[in-house]
Parts: structure tokens; C-alpha cells; sequence
């Protein structure tokens, strides 16, 4: 006898005005939520840093999918910091998997329950399965397992907190590190004064060109029900679904921590990182359009991580920007065309540190 296989539907939350998604006079700082779960499947009491941004990734993506989960976890920053001593902070269940093996073990895991169901051992309805990998697994090392999984359709949702380098072994390049950004293997000097020379890979891009038939997504820790209700379109489409979450770092960026929400919100007003949708019926991206178009110093000088940077390295952050306000279909601003221009930014160069980490919210 064979059972049907019933899936969970999750409802959306409420979005306008909320979490920064609207301008300053409609609610930015409207952090009160009576809607959202009073579950938290990601329990207090764990070591991650003070302003971990993927704890908090981690937190609002597991209260969004709720107790009838199942989580498996890769090698990194929060495998480390959260399961010390046969102890961890999820009240779900939960495995830890090697670095590379995230996709591979998380299809194994969608196969096996859909299996269980089937043959009425287990009583259902099916869970919702998550694997949470660091960008250094989800971009680099395990790439090719999570792919795979993504191709065989898989149902599950694979998350990448992205917090731009290999945070858990020393804060080293990745393969999402930005351009200029210093890390221990791209640090600046006279033969590289930039430090890292190359632009960070478009890894949800790949993924949703790659892997038409997935729902695929971005979103940022500064934008809480942006991030939890695109959780629950990843985890309410039948299929494989691919969300990549940017997670600053304050011990690899080197900011205060109160401004890790902040940041998130200043990366993608700067057009540093895109925030959209993939939809895989009608195969077509949709687009936040910030309120707010800032210049990348506002977001530059918070981290003194990007303190060498040059008034041409400016510039090229700049430029880049830009075209990713082209790319989403917004208009650039003469102010930020201006700024293209390296001479713009020389008094960064004449000042006594060339991009002065800021320690407060107005840049």
C-alpha cells in the first residue's frame, strides 16, 4: 500500500511598510512584529559572535519554517560555534554534514522521508527540510553537491549565509569576498594595494540560470520579513528552492556590532547586492527597488575591513554598483555617475586614513 506524501503550505506575512522595505517617513525602524511565531526553533544560549549576522539569519529562517523541520548543516561558522559538546541550540532535528557534502546529504534526507511516507513509516506530513551552508560550502567547496541536488529537484531548501570569507578558520578569502575587501589571504600592500583584485561571484544568478525549473532568491538579514517569507516560498514550492542570504561578519569585517542589521539594509540601498526573485513558472526575475540609492561609501566606511581602499578602488566599487542599479532596472542618479570618477573620492586619499571606519549609523 502505498501513502500519499502531503506537504505543508506556509502562510506569508504582512510586508508593507516593515523592515526597511519602505523610506524612513513609512516605517524604517518598525521593528515591532506581534504577528510573527513565538517559536524558535534556534534556542538562546549558543557562542556565534555579538552581531553574528548568519545567527540571526539562522534564528528568522527557522521561525519562519516552524517545529516540523528538519536541518542539516555543512562544516563552517555555525556548525563551530553552535554544536560544542554534544550540545546545540535547535530544538528540531538537526545533523552536521562535511563541508562539501550539504546538497549530497540533504538529498539523501528529502528522498528518505518522501520514501518513509510512502510505505506509511512514517506518519507525515512531510517536513521541511533545510540545509543552512556557508559561503565557502555553498559557493566553493560543496557547490557541486548542492548543484546536483538543485538538478535532481530535490525538495528542500538550500540556504547559503553568505558572510563574504571563511569566517570559521580565520576570516580567508572566498569566492563572494568583494572586490577591496581584506582578508587574511588577499591582504593589500605596495604590489596589490587593492587587495583582492576580483569581483565576488554571482552565485544565486548561477544558480537560477542554472536550474531554470528552481525558485531561486536573495535577501539580506536587514530586511527580517523579506528573509522569512521568502523562506517560506522556498520552502512552500514543491521542489528544489535556492536562497542565498547576505550575513555580515563583525569579526572578519570589522564593524561595530550594534550595525549588523544596518548593514544589511546599506548593502543593498548602495547596489551592492541585488535583492529578487526567481520564478520558475513564469522564468522571470522580479525586482526590489530600494527607496533609498546611496553612494558604496556609506556602506564602505561602516567596515574596516575596505579601510586601505584608494579614491580608484572607490571608483570601481562605484562603477560596479551602478551597473547593478542598471541591472534591476532602476535609474542611476547623476550624484552616483559622479562618482565614477576617482577624483571624486581624492580627499579619502589626502585625509589621514583613506576610508575611516565610521562608528555610528550616518555615514
Amino acid at each position: 500500500m502505498t501513502f500519499e506524501v502531503i506537504r505543508q503550505q506556509l502562510p506569508l506575512f504582512e510586508e508593507d511598510g516593515r523592515a526597511a522595505a519602505t523610506d524612513d517617513s513609512r516605517g524604517r525602524d518598525l521593528y515591532y512584529l506581534p504577528d510573527l511565531p513565538e517559536e524558535d526553533p534556534y534556542a538562546a544560549g549558543h557562542r556565534t559572535c555579538a552581531g553574528c549576522g548568519p545567527a540571526i539569519q539562522y534564528r528568522w529562517v527557522l521561525k519562519a519554517a516552524g517545529r516540523d523541520t528538519a536541518v542539516a548543516g555543512p562544516t563552517g561558522c555555525m556548525y563551530v560555534a553552535n554544536s560544542t559538546y554534544l550540545c546545540t541550540p535547535y530544538t528540531v532535528p538537526w545533523a552536521h554534514t562535511p563541508i562539501a557534502s550539504g546538497g549530497s546529504f540533504t538529498s539523501g534526507m528529502a528522498a528518505g522521508y518522501e520514501a518513509l511516507i510512502r510505505k506509511g513509516r512514517h506518519p507525515g506530513p512531510y517536513p521541511n527540510i533545510i540545509v543552512m551552508a556557508g559561503d565557502g560550502s555553498a559557493a566553493d567547496i560543496g557547490i557541486g553537491s548542492i548543484s546536483g541536488a538543485l538538478y535532481r529537484n530535490h525538495d528542500a531548501l538550500f540556504v547559503c549565509y553568505d558572510n563574504e570569507c571563511y569566517a570559521n578558520t580565520g576570516i580567508q578569502t572566498s569566492p563572494t569576498t568583494p572586490y577591496a575587501g581584506m582578508t587574511t589571504f588577499t591582504p593589500f600592500g605596495r604590489a596589490i594595494p587593492e587587495g583582492k583584485k576580483l569581483p565576488p561571484k554571482n552565485l544565486a544568478k548561477m544558480m537560477a540560470e542554472g536550474h531554470p525549473h528552481c525558485y531561486v532568491a536573495t535577501t539580506s538579514v536587514g530586511y527580517p520579513i523579506d528573509l522569512m517569507n521568502k523562506t517560506r516560498k522556498g520552502l512552500n514550492h514543491v521542489g528544489a528552492a535556492f536562497l542565498h542570504c547576505y550575513t555580515p561578519c563583525q569579526k572578519g569585517w570589522v564593524y561595530q556590532t550594534s550595525m549588523t542589521v544596518e548593514l544589511g539594509r546599506r548593502a543593498v540601498e548602495s547596489g551592492l547586492w541585488p535583492v529578487w526573485e526567481y520564478d520558475p513558472a513564469e522564468r522571470a526575475y522580479h525586482y526590489f527597488h530600494p527607496p533609498v540609492q546611496r553612494p558604496v561609501t556609506d556602506y564602505l566606511a561602516m567596515q574596516g575591513r575596505f579601510g586601505h581602499m584608494l579614491p580608484e578602488h572607490v571608483a570601481t566599487t562605484q562603477v560596479a554598483a551602478n551597473r547593478n542599479w542598471e541591472a534591476i532596472g532602476m535609474d542611476v542618479p547623476a550624484q552616483l555617475r559622479d562618482l565614477e570618477d576617482p577624483g571624486r573620492h581624492q580627499r579619502l586619499k589626502d585625509e589621514e586614513y583613506s576610508m575611516p571606519v565610521n562608528r555610528g549609523i550616518g555615514a
